[in-house]
């Protein structure tokens, strides 16, 4: 691991080493090799996957030099899985790669049990008839399917899986867990320990501003038949509480205070996004249940019990003005009540894997101690399968995104992208890829997007002549930049769903490198 250490310093800031070790066990299968799928491996491999394996029947082609940097002149003829598998091996020897000359089209037909053995499969440039066959084998081995495609200036991801579990969610802004306005006996204790109307000025500079809250919210409730600031009026009154009790202009802690009121206010218990996970059918375990779920059941007897409503605490406090002393002193009160919330926590987990006939033992004590410590951020993905998103899409999203002038074009580009397969599977080639009768491939795929709209019942729905005429001058082509992107959204979005830290994206993903925006669409 030490080397490892050193290998990928940057990115174990990050996930952490727990991140790093889940992606060091994966392994990834990809379907195609052009520019979209060697992009995306190659940050996958570039982050220490543990393996790879390569799927891709065709041989390199002269064209392949311009927009796929992994291969070159003396490859062309030679077999791209190969080609592109020992460019990516170069890359990082710590990865075990694999290629198989086979055209991922017929792999899926002839052999569904093949995808078992992975972790996570990447599909790219797949066909709208592959897809969906090859999410129903991905759902039933309970394997990871993204799908990534680039067609000249557009290009999409989409993930599906049946149901995601995040743990270490690691939102961007979400509130310090101190507990300010439900302290517990330790920190009450501690809190009337200190004085406010010290007459030490240095004590009274340095005192911390969760103590000061406390303090003054408990002040403040004695006054107010136990209730906390709610009113806007009665928060602007709060506030002016704290600021009478500052003694000099340099008391850093007491604008901490001021600042950090709205903690004091912010209501108690558990989220409602947290309520809707512990009141999911799931939570009701048995022998075959995810231990997320074993988890969340041990969570929910946490809450209606021990806990009095809440989760169990973090343990962790933030910066602030503070004595060394009484800051360590804090630390450690929070810590204490962080563990004993654990130890609570693991008994109801074992208790529960024994109820259900599992190996008490079989959830480890790291695993409790992460959700303990991030069980207020847990978050639950569930993606439709393919089929039911392009044979019944949520028919109001498709009809506001179809009107709205902020998601026309990237609609446009959803359903002209399902058109060009349907155009293809008729034609045997993609449209524009014929030079010449341009006027007729734009009236044959118009006429197809539109029968494509009214078979999702929007009727009387028409796409731009633009962005017609623009999907068949690309004529399929996959152009370096927009695929390189595109694999590095799709590869961003592997390393979410592997390492089960941070919230993978739903719906589709769409690229609009006319405007360069980004959109994601839920159908």
């Amino acid at each position: 691991m030490a080397e490892s250490k050193t290998k990928y310093d940057r990115q174990l800031r990050i996930w952490g080493e727990q991140g790093q070790a889940s992606l060091e066990k994966a392994s990834i299968c990809l379907l195609n090799c052009g520019p979209t799928g060697s992009e995306t491996l190659k940050n996958l491999v570039l982050g220490g996957v543990g393996s790879i394996t390569v799927v891709d029947g065709s041989k390199v082609e002269i064209g392949d030099l311009g927009n796929n940097f992994m291969v070159d002149e003396s490859s062309v003829g030679q077999s791209k899985a190969k080609t592109v598998c020992a460019f990516l091996q170069e890359l990082n020897d710590a990865v075990k790669a694999k290629f198989i000359e086979e055209y991922p089209e017929k792999l899926i037909q002839s052999s569904p049990s093949f995808f078992s053995q992975f972790t996570l499969v990447v599909a790219t440039q797949l066909v709208e008839s592959s897809m969906v066959k090859l999410d129903k084998i991905c759902r039933d081995a309970n394997v990871i399917l993204i799908f990534a495609r680039s067609y000249g200036l557009t290009g999409c991801v989409r993930i599906s899986v049946k149901e995601h579990a995040v743990i270490e969610s690691k939102p961007d802004h979400f509130l310090d867990d101190l507990r300010l306005n439900d302290p517990w006996p330790e920190l009450k204790r501690f809190a009337e320990t200190i004085d406010l109307d010290t007459a030490d000025p240095v004590v009274h500079k340095h005192t911390p501003y969760v103590i000061i809250l406390i303090k003054m919210a408990e002040e403040w409730a004695k006054t107010h038949d136990g209730n906390l600031p709610s009113t806007r009026e009665e928060k602007k009154i709060f506030k002016d509480l704290i600021k009478a009790k500052t003694i000099a202009s340099d008391e850093d802690n007491y604008k901490e205070a001021i600042e950090a009121s709205f903690k004091v206010f912010s209501p108690k218990g558990i989220s409602p996004a947290l309520q809707q996970i512990i009141n999911d059918s799931c939570s009701d375990v048995n022998s075959s249940s995810s231990d997320f779920w074993v988890l969340v059941a041990a969570l929910k007897e946490f809450i209606a019990n021990e806990g009095g409503g809440e989760a169990p605490l973090e343990g962790a406090i933030p910066d602030m003005t503070s004595s060394t002393e009484l800051y360590v002193n804090l630390q450690q009160i929070y810590q204490a009540k962080a563990e004993a919330d654990f130890l609570v926590m693991e008994k109801h987990v074992r208790k529960i894997l024994k109820k259900i006939g599992r190996d008490p033992g079989s959830i480890s004590k790291a695993t409790i101690k992460s959700f303990c410590k991030n069980a207020r951020k847990v978050k639950i993905c569930r993606y439709r399968l393919i089929e039911d998103e392009y044979s019944s899409p949520v028919h109001l999203e498709l009809q506001k995104y179809l009107t709205d002038e902020d998601y026309c074009v990237a609609v446009g580009f959803y359903i002209l992208l399902r058109a060009v397969d349907r155009f293809a599977a008729n034609c045997n080639r993609f449209p524009g890829q014929l030079d010449g009768e341009m006027d007729e491939e734009i009236s044959r795929l118009k006429t197809t997007a539109i029968t494509l709209l009214n078979d999702l019942g929007c009727n009387g729905s028409t796409l731009t002549e633009d962005l017609i005429n623009e999907m068949c001058r690309y004529g399929a082509a996959e152009l370096h930049a927009v695929a390189a992107f595109i694999g590095g959204i799709a590869s961003q979005e592997v390393i979410k769903l592997i390492t089960r830290q941070f919230i993978p994206m739903s719906g589709t993903f769409i690229f609009n490198g006319i405007d360069h925006k980004s959109q994601l669409l839920l159908l």
